[in-house]
Order: structure tokens, then C-alpha cells, then sequence
């Protein structure tokens, strides 16, 4: 009869959806990306337009829900509202989860999930995620076997993407948390502020859960040590975390990707606080105000937080007009492939700075470390 809906539509029906979107996932990993992306960033504009989500029971603009949504998946750092007071603690919450999946990517628990589900990778699944996590990979089709990430390693890399993510964060809570004790936080409050700083470094967003930032540890050299450590190891990128928790005291067997990175990484660090120190020395309203131990180590944390961190000690608005522009420059550049961190990569600027070099010097081919 046409009136009865047989008992395996529905069942059709949620296989068809299922086929939908395996099809959407195998044939075009970017468009799936964007497609969760978006999925979830509604998610979470509705979630924290919710009145339980602000400190003051109301419901949140949906212009500041959905602009602290983009932000906090993406990891950019923006904000549109006092991050510290407006959100109540199942806001902050939100939060901390948010630049949490936004910092391991979205192909990659994708791929997490997967791996989870069939407790293994199948071949179309390797080469997707070796495709998203491959630092080297410029362009679309096959992965070819001499990229950094092969497709025996994928698996690997995965687990060591989610395991020291968890590691790292959790290792920066628990140095942070007696450092914040220390610094006169009260022990309760340290609780949740550790974590939730460790989570900010480590995935190179910024945000603060306390009054006045991190400018009130201003003179607290452990607590800003820390956050640079964590911005550090944020911003090198997974695959260059993953060679060092294999290799980590074998040199020649790091990966070229590796080597690059890191040694750009240091240089830029050593740059930038040079440069803030020669631009910064005399200006009252910063650097012209402190003994020289206070200035070397807040050009060092400055040099750090511009190139993706957003952390910031000093008002970014009393800088000269000269090191707002040395500060854009590092942000341009920001962290390494792969890493929580924004920008072009040091990576693409060590190939560029490479590529001259040869060039000057005459050379056929481009090379570094042999």
C-alpha cells in the first residue's frame, strides 16, 4: 500500500547519509574540512550564546558569540569581549575545548576517530592524513616515499599528535600551577588557571583567564618562562615534535623538515629580541623603564608572543612605530607546518632565504645540511 513506509526506509535512509558523507570525506578532504569547520563553529556560536555560558546569565550577542566561535576554533587569539569576566565558568570551559580541536586540526581527529573506530588505517586514510599532517607535501596527488611523513608512519604520528598534546599541556599545568601559588594566586583559582594556560600557550592562542592577563606577572620570570615554553613547543609543529620523541638525541636522524624548522625557529627568536632591544632601549613607556636584566628577558618573551603566542606583558600600542613593524614581520612569518602556530611558516622562509643564497653563490641546486 502507498500509505505504509516500509521498516527499511529509514535504514536506507541512514545509509545513504552514511555513503554521503564517506564520499565526501575520501574524495575531498579539504571540503570536509570546511564543511566541519563550519559545523563546528556553530556549535559552539550557539553554545556560547547560552545564557550559562556568561558570567552574567544573559544571552551573549550573536556577533560575540559567533566572532569568540571563529577565534577559538581557529586559535587566532581575537576577542571582542573581556575574555577573563564575561564568560562564566562553563563558558571558559567551551573555551578551553574549543582551542583544544581547533589546535590538533580537524582532519586529524578525523583521522583519530577513524583509526578508533576501525582500529586501523586503510590506505585512502593514510594518504588523507598524510596529506594534512605532511609539512612537506606542496601539492595535491600521490605521496610520494621520500616525504617527511610515509605512510607507514601515519598512524604514528596521529597518536603522537593526540599523546603529546595531552602530555605537553598537562606536564606546563603542573609547573604552572606552584609557579601561579607562588605568584600570590590563590591555590583554588590555580586549579583551573594552570591548565587553562598551559592549553594557551601550547596551542598559541592567547587568551587569559584572569584579571589584567598575564601583565600582572610582569616581574614573575618562572610563569613567563613557562608560557614561552609552551608557545615554543606549540608553535614547532607536531611532525617536528614527533621526530624529536624518536630521535631526540640522534641529530643526523632528524628529518630535514626538522632541522629547518628548528634552527629558524632560534634564530628568529634571537633576532627578534635584538631587535626589540635595539628599538625599545630608550622608549620610556617599555623597555627605557627597566634595568637591563628586565629588558634582555621581556625582548626574549616579546620576540616569543609576536610570532603566534599572544601573551603579551607590555602594552602593544606603546611600541615604537619601528618595532610594531619588526612585530609584524615576525608574525607574518609565525611557527612551523603543522603547529598550532599562524603565519607563512618558518619553513617557507628558510627555503626562500636558502634559494638566495644559492643563487648567490652560484649554485645549480639548492642546499641545506648536506
Amino acid at each position: 500500500m502507498s500509505g505504509i513506509v516500509s521498516a527499511s526506509s529509514p535504514r536506507q535512509a541512514l545509509r545513504g547519509a552514511a555513503g554521503r558523507v564517506k564520499h565526501l570525506v575520501t574524495s575531498s578532504p579539504s571540503r570536509f574540512a570546511i564543511v566541519v569547520f563550519a559545523l563546528l563553529i556553530l556549535v559552539f556560536t550557539v553554545l556560547l550564546s547560552l545564557p550559562i555560558a556568561s558570567a552574567s546569565g544573559t544571552v551573549t550577542p550573536l556577533s560575540d558569540a559567533l566572532f569568540t566561535a571563529v577565534s577559538t576554533i581557529c586559535v587566532t587569539g581575537l576577542a571582542t569581549v573581556d575574555m577573563a569576566n564575561h564568560w562564566s565558568p562553563f563558558g571558559h570551559v567551551l573555551i578551553f575545548l574549543g582551542v583544544n580541536i581547533g589546535a590538533l586540526g580537524v582532519l586529524t581527529l578525523a583521522s583519530l576517530m577513524g583509526m578508533l573506530i576501525s582500529k586501523r588505517l586503510g590506505l585512502r586514510a593514510k594518504l588523507l592524513a598524510a596529506g594534512d599532517t605532511n609539512p612537506l607535501r606542496a601539492h595535491g596527488g600521490v605521496v610520494n616515499e621520500s616525504q617527511t611523513v610515509r605512510l607507514g608512519e601515519v598512524g604514528q604520528l596521529l597518536t603522537t599528535v593526540a599523546v603529546s598534546a595531552l602530555i605537553i599541556e598537562a606536564s606546563l599545568a603542573a609547573l604552572l600551577y606552584p609557579a601561579l601559588v607562588m605568584a600570590k594566586v590563590d591555590p583554588i583559582a590555580a586549579l583551573w588557571e594552570a591548565p587553562y594556560f598551559a592549553a594557551m600557550a601550547f596551542t598559541n592562542t592567547g587568551f587569559a583567564p584572569n584579571d589584567g592577563g598575564v601583565a600582572v606577572f610582569a616581574d614573575d620570570y618562572l610563569v613567563l618562562f613557562l608560557l614561552m615554553v609552551g608557545v615554543f613547543l606549540g608553535s614547532i609543529g607536531f611532525p617536528v615534535i614527533y621526530t624529536l620523541a624518536k630521535h631526540v638525541w640522534h641529530v643526523k636522524r632528524w628529518s630535514l623538515h626538522s632541522k629547518l624548522t628548528l634552527v629558524t625557529t632560534v634564530l628568529l627568536f634571537v633576532l627578534g629580541a635584538a631587535a626589540f632591544l635595539i628599538l625599545e632601549y630608550d622608549n620610556p613607556k617599555t623597555f627605557g623603564s627597566m634595568d637591563a636584566a628586565d629588558t634582555t628577558f621581556q625582548a626574549f618573551f616579546l620576540s616569543a608572543m609576536t610570532r603566534s603566542g599572544g601573551f603579551n606583558v607590555i602594552e602593544m600600542d606603546d611600541l615604537n612605530g619601528s618595532s610594531l613593524l619588526a612585530a609584524s614581520m615576525l608574525m607574518f612569518v609565525g611557527g612551523g607546518s603543522a603547529s598550532t602556530a599562524g603565519g607563512i611558516k618558518v619553513t617557507t622562509l628558510a627555503v626562500l632565504a636558502i634559494a638566495v643564497w644559492s643563487e648567490a653563490k652560484g649554485r645549480q641546486s639548492v642546499e641545506a645540511f648536506g
